[in-house]
């Protein structure tokens, strides 16, 4: 057994940091998935490398593998030229190894990623549960500060604001930001938690908001449970099995959805918000989201509703403003007409972009090419920190389960892209690598690349595309050389 340190010489200004990698069990493979879009075939089960942990030593044993994360960051203003970077191992009683690296800083300062709007559905009940405190105590907003940075170092700019507990995978704690008091048949309603948290996310950048959906999950069925307070006492206004377009609930509405208008009109938020109506509906519940998207538009005629939902059908019918469909379908919006956000559902991946745990790197980084190439108009994925066993409140501890005790419904790696640490977010090596796509993005904006280009013609859609990390590494060359003539 030795201790192994590692440490980086970056000079010249450059911000070096290292992380230890830790390694998360892996019992099962994605289901689906053909062994060529696997990573670790061969040598799983077993233990996977994802989360990067805060720390630059490891005790290593014999006929073990370890690895450190270095991560350079380059200062806006930085005199372009290479810069050499040195990183060195020392081992208690070995002699010490020395790795050289240079980073190249480019002319041109890439401009941040326009009109392409980014979520991952961050779970405040998560973090109540996993650092022991109540939901919107002052502890709870000292430890969503870290993590808003986290988020929107990683490329996010839209976040999931629960005016109401979102009607998500099962009852949750109420997560309720507003508060609502009930007399006679009239209600009134107390903003002052929701004006904390856009603040808060605005003081990290986050410019958009996604706000809670307003009916029940796979079939827009039921009102949503709404509390009374912010759910201290866990009252409902409402029984669990009102129906949607009930008298209650669109008396409610009517009410809420007029308040609503003002306080975002107030807030200047009306044009960066986005509105959910009930997430992933099939075909079969198309009666019952037809109705209440028609009870909508009398209340609130000026909401723009946007919806994961993968049944052309419901685009066909004007019911949605947004569609968000699966990436296995979001071509045949395309075709259509349809312009559309996509998302990722890792149930069904198989050939197609995924985030999981056996995900190879190098289809994970083409995600930004295959965004820009499908003309998505934006992006959501479910999983930021969903710790929970799928279904329940019942909270897990993610550095052994990642697949909501739910495999193989939910593949490893599908609930959540980042670990709780002592005191905010520990990195995966996903996330990271998810924040370089991003990153990709901005760069074919930044240099004005048309999607149908010659260099991307490899691209076809979701599920055919180059994976190799060469692929990526030369259009990138060649996209920063032209960014570099844009700039002379």
């Amino acid at each position: 057994m030795r201790k192994v340190a590692a440490a980086v010489d970056a000079p010249n200004g450059l911000v070096a940091r290292v992380r230890r990698v830790g390694y998360v069990p892996m019992p099962h493979f994605s289901y689906h998935t053909p062994s060529e879009d696997l990573e670790g075939v061969g040598q799983l089960p077993g233990l996977v490398p994802d989360p990067l942990l805060p720390e630059s030593e490891v005790e290593a044993g014999q006929y073990e593998t370890n690895a450190f994360w270095i991560s350079v960051d380059v200062p806006v203003g930085l005199k372009p030229g290479r810069y050499p970077v040195t990183v060195s191992l020392s081992s208690e009683g070995g002699e010490p190894v020395t790795l050289a690296g240079t980073v190249i800083a480019h002319r041109a300062v890439l401009e941040p990623r326009r009109d392409f709007p980014v979520t991952r559905w961050f779970y405040p009940d998560a973090l109540c549960d996993w650092y022991k405190t109540e939901v919107w105590q002052e502890s709870f907003w000292r430890i969503l500060d870290p993590y808003l940075s986290n988020y929107v170092a990683h490329g996010q700019d839209t976040i999931l604001t629960p005016a109401f507990t979102p009607p998500l995978d099962g009852v949750k704690r109420p997560t309720q930001l507003l508060g609502v008091a009930r007399e006679g048949g009239r209600y009134s309603f107390d903003w002052s938690l929701l004006r904390r948290w856009i603040r808060a996310a605005r003081s990290h950048g986050i410019g958009r908001f996604e706000w809670s959906h307003l009916l029940t999950q796979w079939g827009a069925q039921h009102a949503i449970r709404i509390y009374e307070g912010h759910g201290e006492s866990g009252v409902l206004l409402w029984p669990p099995d009102t129906l949607a377009t009930s008298a209650t609930y669109r008396d409610f509405l009517s009410q809420y959805l007029s308040e609503l208008k003002r306080f975002l009109v107030g807030e200047r938020l009306l044009r960066t918000s986005f509105f959910h109506l009930s997430d992933e509906p099939y075909v079969e519940h198309l009666a019952n989201y037809r109705a209440a998207r028609g009870m909508l538009r009398e209340l609130a005629p000026w909401m723009t509703v946007m919806d994961a939902i993968s049944q052309i059908e419901f685009a066909r019918e004007g019911l949605t403003d947004i569609p968000i469909p699966c990436v296995q379908v979001a071509p045949e919006f395309l075709r259509e007409g349809f312009p559309a956000w996509h998302y990722v559902v890792g149930d069904h991946s198989g050939r197609y972009l995924d985030f999981l745990l056996d995900t190879p790197l190098s289809k994970i980084r083409m995600s930004g090419w295959l965004f820009y190439k499908n003309r998505a108009r934006g992006f959501l994925h479910w999983g930021y920190n969903y710790w929970y066993r799928s279904q329940t409140a019942e909270l897990i501890d993610p550095y052994q389960v990642s697949d909501g005790l739910w495999w193989p419904r939910w593949p490893y790696g599908d609930c959540f892209i980042v670990y709780p640490g002592a005191t905010g977010p520990v990195d995966s090596i996903r996330w990271e690598v998810w924040r370089e796509s991003l990153q990709d993005y901005a760069l074919l904006q930044n240099t004005a690349t048309d999607p149908d280009d010659l260099m991307l013609a490899e691209i076809k859609d979701y599920a055919d595309f180059p994976r190799s990390g060469s692929w990526i590494s030369s259009r990138r060359r060649s996209l920063l050389s032209k960014l570099d003539r844009l700039h002379r």
